[in-house]
């Protein structure tokens, strides 16, 4: 009988400790690890890897993310970025925060800047994005990832070049096959956008987090558009934003969660700290786990 009560608090604390990871802060950090994934036009492109330490768990979720900036600044060191990913492994995650080609750097990426020009940049982010997510997945074993709970993210432009390498990867990729073999748990877009909601199809609508101002005046926050060019400007190009890509994700019955500010502007591209914890629990209940909601808040 006391062998039976000892094995029933085991079985307990390890239930317990199973609804914790992933919610709450459960490890201390292992030192950051930073690594070249790929070298383009000689320019070395690096990546930070942030682990939970004296994790025991053999095959964990991670979660790459990509800085924004408008392709010409930005930084995978920027203080809000690498505080989510200290959050995010101290609940036992691998989080990855990348760099990518700045094809920007210097320039305009307004209404002045033609749309080709636009669309060959954001063909270029999601490019090196995938290449690092190609390269996690190669070290998979190195860094103990379930490469079948891939969550990927990104900020501004960096949202834009991750989510139209999900959703619109048959108009970023020349052989748009090349990545099937990867299949993406979830996204999370702050301020983010895709050139075609209509390109979403079943086959890739993958579950997202959402959060975006109903009046950005960078992003649109549905269909609008960059930059609310003018059509006679040589920028002018419409984009499909949070709330036309959720519309779009209803319709295929996904799931998702979308934070809608009302009045809000470019602003709610920032890390939404003080939303952290619904994020986390959503990624943990669908993104993880498989479960199926459909989430809209108005703030």
């Amino acid at each position: 009988m006391k062998n039976l009560f000892i094995s029933a608090l085991l079985l307990l604390s390890f239930s317990v400790s199973a609804q914790e990871r992933f919610i709450n802060d459960s490890f201390e950090l292992k030192t950051k690890e930073t690594r070249t994934y790929a070298i383009k036009n000689s320019e070395e492109l690096k990546l930070d890897i942030y682990q939970p330490e004296k994790d025991t768990m053999q095959q964990r979720p991670v979660i790459i993310f990509m800085h924004g900036g408008g392709f010409s600044g930005g930084s995978r060191t920027n203080p809000a970025e690498v505080k989510f990913a200290e959050n995010a492994a101290k609940k036992g995650y691998v989080a990855v925060q990348i760099s990518y080609r700045l094809t920007r750097k210097g320039q305009s990426f307004g209404c002045d800047y033609k749309a080709s020009g636009k669309i060959e940049t954001f063909k270029l982010a999601a490019e090196d994005f995938m290449d690092a997510v190609d390269f996690m997945i190669k070290n998979k074993q190195k860094f103990n990832i379930d490469t079948s709970k891939v969550i990927v993210g990104g900020s501004s432009a960096g949202a834009e070049a991750v989510l139209n390498a999900v959703y619109n990867d048959r108009l970023m990729f020349e052989d748009a096959t090349k990545h099937r073999e990867i299949n993406f748990a979830g996204v999370f877009s702050l301020a983010g956008a895709v050139v075609d909601a209509r390109y979403i199809t079943g086959q890739n609508a993958v579950p997202g987090v959402f959060f975006h101002g109903t009046k950005d005046n960078l992003v649109p926050y549905a269909s609008a558009p960059h930059h609310w060019c003018d059509p006679a400007q040589p920028g002018y190009i419409m984009l499909d934003g949070s709330k036309t890509i959720t519309e779009k994700l209803a319709k295929l019955n996904t799931s998702y969660m979308l934070y809608s500010f009302n009045g809000g502007k470019h602003e709610h591209a920032g890390m939404p700290f003080d939303y952290l914890p619904e994020v986390f629990n959503f990624f943990k209940s669908v993104f993880l786990n498989g479960e199926s909601k459909q989430v809209e808040v108005y703030k």
